[in-house]
């Protein structure tokens, strides 16, 4: 069967942009490209666009989730926008569900609340946030309390409300492997786990998600998105070059303890490396879904096969732009994404 007229992939697709610094470029540009990209996705007809939280990590620009959200639904009117993810252990719940409230009264049914619990990425970060490693210990209790602020539940703090929020229906998700799938489980939540290059640990994570997950109010049963690199290029060569630029950041963080910003892969592949470099560098290629439109599609029907995944959340970063946005259109193409309006209702668990 020709791309072009590919029957749909038995699988919703969005994208998780986490507004990548590249070499030439800084912040504000490329938080701007981050709404462009929104865009972008949106005319493809693609599920969700969601943006991270990182703080005080020189490659990446996107530290304040909800403001980037706002900015990307004012820019978008059909696409599903929210959060890979709010990290609760850094945010007081009522402030988490007061910004949420926000969003969802500003573009009502088309905002999705992805959390998670981590902490910052260093000792300095961590005590500039005012936390430590083991706040995330405590993630259940302020997911519960900040669950509780939407139902008007909660009992953590009596006589307060959290305003607008009380009341609204904003689709949360957690974003967990091990510790965090046990409680998006039992918290009957939908599960963000990532990602496919090791995908042992997501079977493993998805497997004991689905067994002890127990129906709430928010989901009836259990929903999950499987999070991970996919590149598609006209040749495996070009899709192949797509990988480079993450690659020797990761581990150059792995070796440095910062993370850059992307470089041209060109200069990626005429780096001279050091044996431990060049040991995370080629860790950093493995594994991940890319190639050309008829083998891309393959391996996703393959990742579908193995985890059982309702949704695949592309979280595709590399330094040339163009490349990125020619990607979204041939993975489209091969899933036979159609645009349209945005869902209403109840729908199919995970929000819409």
């Amino acid at each position: 069967m020709s791309t072009a007229a590919a029957a749909p992939l038995p699988v919703r697709l969005s994208v998780l942009d986490r507004s990548r610094l590249w070499e030439g470029g800084d912040g504000p540009r490329a938080l701007r490209e981050t709404v462009r990209l929104a865009r972008h996705v949106e005319e493809l007809g693609y599920h969700r666009f969601w943006v991270s939280e990182h703080h005080g990590v020189p490659g990446v620009a996107g530290s304040a989730p909800t403001v980037l959200a706002a900015a990307v639904a004012a820019a978008t009117s059909t696409v599903r926008v929210g959060t890979g993810g709010v990290m609760l252990p850094n945010h007081r719940p009522l402030v988490v569900a007061e910004q949420f409230g926000v969003l969802e009264s500003l573009f009502p049914g088309r905002i999705d609340m992805g959390v998670g619990r981590s902490v910052g990425f260093t000792d300095g970060v961590r005590r500039a946030l005012g936390h430590g490693k083991e706040d995330a210990d405590g993630f259940a209790r302020q997911l519960e309390e900040l669950l509780g602020w939407f139902r008007g539940t909660q009992t953590a703090h009596p006589g307060v409300r959290a305003l607008p929020a009380e009341g609204l229906r904003v689709p949360p998700f957690v974003l967990a492997t091990g510790e965090g799938a046990r409680i998006a489980a039992g918290a009957g939540l939908p599960l963000v786990v990532g990602d496919l290059k090791a995908r042992a640990k997501v079977v493993e994570a998805v497997d004991r998600y689905r067994a002890g997950f127990r129906p709430s109010p928010w989901a009836a049963e259990p929903y999950v998105v499987v999070a991970g690199t996919v590149a598609v290029a006209g040749t495996e060569e070009e899709a192949a070059r797509m990988l480079l630029p993450e690659a020797w950041s990761a581990a150059y963080a792995r070796t440095h303890g910062t993370f850059p910003p992307l470089a041209p892969p060109e200069a990626v592949a005429a780096r001279s490396m050091s044996a431990r470099e060049r040991e995370y560098f080629t860790s950093g290629l493995r594994g991940h879904v890319h190639g050309t439109e008829e083998r891309v599609r393959a391996a996703l029907e393959e990742v579908v096969a193995q985890t059982g995944a309702d949704e695949v959340l592309v979280t595709t970063s590399t330094y040339d732009r163009e490349a990125l946005r020619e990607s979204f259109v041939r993975l489209a193409r091969l899933a036979g994404l159609r645009p349209g309006p945005p869902p209403r209702g109840e729908g199919r668990g995970g929000g819409a």
